[in-house]
């Protein structure tokens, strides 16, 4: 967790911490990353380190938030029925942002190894077994197309034009 202490630095620090933590974190998966590495680039004390995180998952955490948060552009909109035309749009705007960001390794190193370093959210995970059968297969098949079209941007046009068809699919008549 993010602490009051970091939270009351100057912009101009927490975006300096930010970029260490950024560079940290899109060159090594979580479990190879080194506060030490982190806080030479920062400019700050190992002490310091710990005073604003309470370790590395805290700060992966924090990053990998801020990004989620800067490549989503906008608050998550919850879905009163299921729209196979927002899901499509939302991802290849998603998949876009982040072909486009300082996010991307980072977004990459999180798919393929860290995501199942840190464990699941429990918030996260009881809302998204809650959601209507339709939403749930969507969001499934959502992560999948992702996951595909990141690391394999020769086929992205076949794997996002399958993905529609298969969001199409899930639209009851």
């Amino acid at each position: 967790m993010v602490s009051e202490t970091f939270r009351n630095l100057s912009d101009e620090k927490k975006e300096k911490i930010a970029k260490a933590l950024l560079k940290e974190f899109s060159t090594y998966p979580l479990a190879k990353a080194q506060v030490a590495r982190i806080v030479k680039d920062a400019g700050i004390a190992r002490g310091a380190f710990y005073k604003y995180f309470g370790d590395l998952k805290d700060a992966y955490g924090y990053l990998y938030s801020l990004a989620m948060k800067k490549v989503h552009m906008g608050p998550p909109t919850r879905l009163k029925e299921f729209d196979p035309e927002f899901f499509y749009k939302m991802t290849v705007d998603f998949i876009n942002q982040t072909e486009n960001s300082i996010y991307f390794d980072l977004i990459k190193l999180h798919l393929s190894q860290n995501q199942a370093f840190i464990g699941e959210d429990e918030k996260q995970k009881d809302a998204f077994l809650n959601l209507n059968s339709q939403v749930w297969a969507a969001m499934v098949l959502t992560h999948e197309a992702i996951d595909l079209a990141l690391f394999d941007k020769k086929n992205k046009a076949k794997i996002l034009k399958r993905y529609h068809e298969s969001l199409c699919l899930l639209q009851r008549k």
